[in-house]
């Protein structure tokens, strides 16, 4: 995904501005993981080999993310994930 692209993308739910925190880039520096996070509701799209999982709530399963996300716990800055939101709370990711 080329980071121009990120620019036209918003949040699917209310229309806000989406945050990127980039994980891996290639050699043109096209983005191939990173997480999304919209400045509203908090809301988190993780981006897999260069696409953006963007799904409603009800069509994404937590539980086939969460090894991912922790994987990239060190990117969240000790932020929690509820109900595919980032929360301020410290400890585990976990599923609800």
């Amino acid at each position: 995904m080329r980071s121009e692209t990120i620019k036209k993308l918003c949040c699917p739910f209310d229309k806000k501005d989406l945050e990127l925190t980039i994980i891996t880039q290639d050699l043109e520096e096209n983005i191939l993981q990173g997480i999304l996070t919209c400045a509203e509701c908090r809301r988190i799209y993780p981006i897999v080999q260069g696409i953006p999982i963007m799904s409603p709530d009800e069509y994404r399963e937590l539980k086939l993310e969460l090894p991912l996300l922790d994987k990239w716990k060190n990117h969240l800055e000790g932020k929690n994930i509820e109900n595919f939101r980032l929360t301020a709370q410290t400890g585990t990711l976990k599923e609800k």
